[in-house]
């Protein structure tokens, strides 16, 4: 088993100070994120059968019972009265870029060229396409650095996600904020896949577990998220989002056939 290491455990007290907020109804600060013209992705099988993850140990019902947590995130999520529907977007969005990025950073070191040389969650390899469409070739570490170096640049633009007063947002936000929580799924997903073991070893797969949950319900609540981009993880989600208090969320992205789904995802 990986021993963390100190970089890992600063994350990971910094993450742990952050658990409480996880489980609060809170509206986050809004922040700009995504500018119309965003970078593509586009995912296909990558036909091998990784035997080291094919157990999916994050499966284990001592793992998936892990979390921060009680609360029924399904209360969460909805949508608060007098709370305008694109404020909610923003502020939540800005905020599981922020937790995801972070819990990414607690295993970024074991996340390298060599140990990773594609950006792949179960037999779905993902690859990203710049602002031309051309296919760039990276490994995981070098996708997850294109998004969050994407939302990093992104962040000042007052267009896309207005702070100031009288603002407007744009007419194509709902669908940039689509495509964000698309990209961060790829990184949760990744997490899952492929460091699992080494979040284990941090003692941080409950905080992974009640993030994934409160992500997951919260784009079905608002349907961010295609069944067909998300049937890769249906088996993780079926289990984790069906427990107590979360049962009541399927909305268009409920799991069904997750083992067959997730062998295989058209390249779109």
């Amino acid at each position: 088993m990986v021993g963390p290491s100190s970089k890992a455990l600063m994350v990971a007290v910094h993450l742990s100070e952050l658990a409480c907020l996880e489980g609060r109804a809170l509206v986050w600060p809004v922040g700009p994120l995504f500018r119309n013209v965003f970078l593509k992705s586009k995912a296909k099988p990558n036909g091998k059968k990784p035997a080291a993850e094919e157990k999916k140990v994050y499966l284990e019902p001592e793992h998936t019972k892990s979390r921060i947590t009680d609360f029924e995130f399904k209360e969460l999520v909805v949508l608060p009265r007098e709370i305008d529907l694109n404020e909610w977007l923003a502020s939540n969005t800005t905020t599981f870029f922020h937790h995801i990025n972070l819990q990414y950073s607690t295993i970024s070191e074991f996340c390298t060229g060599e140990t990773c040389q594609t950006m792949a969650v179960c037999n779905t390899q993902y690859y990203w396409y710049d602002e031309r469409g051309k296919k760039v070739k990276c490994t995981a570490p070098q996708y997850v650095d294109f998004v969050m170096s994407s939302v990093q640049k992104l962040v000042t633009d007052e267009d896309v996600f207005p702070t100031k007063y009288g603002r407007e947002f744009p007419s194509s936000f709902e669908s940039l904020v689509k495509k964000i929580c698309k990209y961060l799924f790829h990184v949760l997903g990744h997490i899952y896949w492929a460091h699992f073991k080494e979040t284990l070893a941090l003692e941080l797969h409950g905080h992974l577990n009640t993030l994934y949950v409160h992500f997951i319900l919260f784009a079905r609540e608002f349907n961010l998220l295609d069944p067909k981009e998300t049937a890769v993880m249906d088996d993780l989600t079926e289990v984790l989002c069906s427990s107590p208090g979360n049962s009541g969320a399927t909305g268009d992205g409920a799991s069904s056939g997750a083992s067959g789904a997730q062998n295989h995802v058209k390249e779109r």
